[in-house]
């Protein structure tokens, strides 16, 4: 099971938001990059970065911030954020991200979704996010009427990589992820799922890496680290295991 350290950007700082809320942000630090090799040297391979005011906006908006943290972090960038046509797709993996995010995107235009799926094999994840079992979009400002196993659904056989789960309601709060919600996503859909929302500490790490093989593919993680509250190394080597 992998786990992706998150570096979330606003206005060009390492920042997590409560529940989504960018009036509710706590700056970590100023330069992404060194963020970015300070995860690595505990031996991150893989990275979660989402472009925050990218994802208010649509489009890019901390694009200089993501080309340091590409350029300084030796393994795998995964990338989100107001990517929601195909010259952003292509944009940001000629720039060298390994995979892209789409949330807004798969709700309002998932056929679309599905081409860039096609198109860029193995690259495409797609937003899951949750509030009260429906899906939101637009940086999570909008809540939808659609369940998210329903949108979930859409993308079997599409060729998505992954499927990335977020309870809105933990994320940035350290209240633990939703390991219930998470499972049930996995064992509905045969697309890998990524938790997201909530790790309080290594006590998640374990218990999603037991459930690993129902297809959970990861969890991200980032104010617990920030906090200083979960040992990057430690739950790296913990998911390992699974």
């Amino acid at each position: 099971m992998i786990v992706f350290p998150a570096i979330d950007l606003k206005g060009g700082e390492v920042v997590r938001l409560a529940e989504g809320d960018m009036d509710r942000a706590t700056v970590y630090g100023d330069d992404p990059a060194a963020q970015a090799m300070l995860f690595a040297e505990a031996g991150a391979e893989h990275l979660h970065v989402v472009d925050l005011d990218g994802s208010f906006a649509g489009a890019g908006r901390n694009v200089e911030a993501v080309k340091s943290i590409i350029e300084s972090f030796p393994g795998y960038v995964q990338l989100g954020g107001g990517i929601r046509d195909a010259a952003a797709v292509e944009g940001w993996f000629n720039l060298g991200v390994a995979r892209v995010v789409m949330g807004s995107a798969a709700l309002k235009d998932p056929e679309f979704v599905k081409e860039m799926a096609r198109e860029w094999e193995g690259g495409i994840v797609v937003a899951v996010d949750a509030k009260d079992g429906m899906v939101a979009t637009e940086g999570w400002a909008e809540v939808s009427d659609v369940p998210v196993h329903d949108l979930a659904r859409r993308f079997e056989d599409a060729g998505v990589a992954s499927l990335l789960f977020t309870d809105i309601g933990r994320d940035g709060l350290l209240k633990g992820v939703n390991i219930d919600a998470t499972v049930e996503l996995a064992q509905r859909v045969d697309i890998p799922v990524i938790a997201s929302g909530g790790v309080k500490g290594l006590d998640d790490i374990h218990v999603l890496s037991i459930q690993a093989h129902l297809g959970i593919e990861g969890v991200i993680t980032g104010r617990a680290l920030y906090e200083g509250k979960l040992d990057l190394a430690a739950a790296i080597a913990m998911g390992a295991r699974a």
